[in-house]
């Protein structure tokens, strides 16, 4: 039983032996199949890998070539088109060199010419000086002079009528530059001013403040007159109150203080509490008040014209400049116009439109300290200016606008021209009555220091002076020179705003009788 167990036992072995092997064997055949299989994907594969790189090698060998064909092309085009050029040109040469060689021959033709007739001018002349002499003997002999003196006659008679056609000459020139000058000022200074409309103000040194009954006068004065005495002494302004119904005069050369009392007084008014101690305390705050004011209008006319980077203290300056007056013109108006005027100019001529508005609006500044500084306005503006860190332009502008020192840019030469048009305009400045009628003399007086002056007369408030001279000694080419030289003195010895017109006037008359 054991024995046949084991044969049992052995013999399965045996069969799974066999059936492993026998299944070893079909996976074997299984694998190499499948190996097969790749082996022969894996060469496919291959294949077409070539045929893929065969082909995209054949197709860049063509585009290669159809380029290289391409360029050829192109080279071969723009060689030929160079040797078309290069056979123009050849043309070109020839045909150039045929007409120089043509005209080499017609210029020694007519140098052949040119010798032959001056060989005959020679001659002619070597005549002509022969023909003179003689002449010129038979005139010593009947004119009895000689030649020297026969020349120098001419020469006189010729000098003076030179002079005269060069007098009438210089005369046509002037008239012409001065026409054509004329003409381009004219429509520069009228487009700045038809674009520059500034309203003039005229102020006085008194200030009215109107009051809302007469009871307040009473205690305007105060007991005693101690309240209009505190407020004048607090203010520094005279204060009328009998003079104006209705107001109260504050009167004062200084604008400012002027202004302060006007503030001040207004208050006082509405609060009705007018004493001693509340004077001081209203004043203090009104000079507060109007710091303010100040301060705020130079910011504002800054902004307004356009000008970054001023100075705090030229803007105060600037805003001062408000309560100060020029010929009861005033003075921040003037320098706003000036500035706008300047900058229109500046702008027809190609200049730095905002260096000409900064020149024209700082111009003035000095006339806002010219009471506690020594020397002129103008000085003391650019010396202001230059403090404050402005441009040598601008401090030479400010320095020379009444010609003071000497202009050394366009921009001084603006700012003269714009101050002279914003003066000048009718009804910009006034001038006392006193002054005017010493303008109008030292005009007259000047005209008639000239001989062969009959009369002359200072017309248009001052513009123009009219001068009539002897036609006897005076001629037209006279008349013209009297003019210039009379203009000249003018602008010598006088002091004016704008520009005075010199008018000569030569008229001749013929009377006769028929009987």
């Amino acid at each position: 039983m054991t024995i046949m167990v084991v044969v049992v036992a052995v013999g399965g072995f045996l069969l799974g032996i066999l059936i492993a092997m026998k299944f070893g064997e079909n996976r074997l055949m299984r694998a190499k199949s499948q190996a097969e299989k790749l082996i022969k994907e894996a060469e496919l594969e291959v294949e077409r890998k070539r045929k893929e790189i065969e082909l995209e090698v054949k197709d860049r060998f063509i585009q290669s070539k159809v380029k290289f064909e391409r360029d050829t092309e192109t080279t071969k085009r723009e060689l030929e088109r160079y040797q078309r050029k290069l056979r123009e040109k050849e043309k070109n040469i020839d045909r150039k060199a045929e007409l120089l060689s043509r005209r080499e021959g017609d210029l020694v033709k007519r140098e052949k010419e040119q010798a032959l007739k001056e060989k005959s001018l020679v001659s002619k002349e070597e005549r002509l000086n022969h023909l003179i002499g003689e002449e010129n003997m038979k005139l010593e002999k009947i004119a009895r002079m000689t030649t020297q003196e026969a020349k120098r006659q001419l020469m006189a008679n010729l000098e003076s009528e030179v002079r005269h056609e060069a007098a009438q000459m210089i005369k046509e020139i002037r008239d012409k530059a001065k026409e054509q000058a004329k003409k381009e000022a004219r429509e520069i200074i009228v487009s700045a001013i038809q674009r520059c409309a500034v309203e003039h103000v005229g102020e006085s040194t008194v200030t009215l403040v109107g009051l809302p009954n007469d009871e307040m006068k009473g205690r305007i004065i105060g007991r005693e007159g101690r309240n209009i005495r505190a407020f004048e002494t607090a203010t520094g302004v005279e204060v009328t109150v009998d003079d104006t119904p209705g107001a109260v005069t504050l009167s004062s050369f200084d604008p400012i203080r002027r202004e302060v009392a006007k503030i001040a007084l207004e208050k006082l008014m509405e609060d009705g509490r007018i004493q001693p101690a509340r004077i001081e305390e209203v004043v203090k705050k009104a000079e507060e008040e109007l710091e303010e004011t100040i301060k705020r209008l130079g910011e504002e006319t800054v902004l307004d014209v356009g000008l970054p980077g001023v100075h705090s203290e030229l803007m105060k300056l600037i805003g001062k400049m408000n309560y100060r007056t020029s010929y009861g013109q005033n003075v921040l108006q003037h320098s706003k116009e000036v500035a706008f005027i300047a900058g229109l100019m500046a702008g027809q001529l190609d200049l730095d439109v905002p260096l000409a508005k900064r020149c024209g609006l700082l111009h003035d500044i000095g006339k806002v300290l010219d009471q506690s500084y020594e020397g002129t306005h103008a000085r003391i503006g650019a010396e202001i200016c230059e403090k404050y860190g402005e441009s040598t332009e601008v401090v030479n502008a400010v320095a020379s606008h009444h010609e003071e020192v000497e202009s050394k840019s366009l921009y001084a030469v603006l700012v003269q021209a714009a101050d002279a048009i914003s003066g000048s305009r009718p009804g910009a400045r006034r001038e006392t009555l006193e002054a005017y009628i010493k303008r109008l003399v030292k005009l007259e007086d000047i005209a008639n220091s000239f001989t062969g002056i009959e009369r002359a007369y200072a017309i248009q408030a001052g513009r123009e002076i009219r001068i009539m001279v002897e036609p006897s000694s005076v001629d037209d080419v006279r008349a013209v020179q009297l003019a210039s030289e009379i203009a000249s003195r003018i602008e010598g010895e006088l002091k004016y705003p704008g520009q005075i017109k010199v008018t000569v006037i030569r008229e001749t008359r013929a009377i006769d009788y028929a009987k």
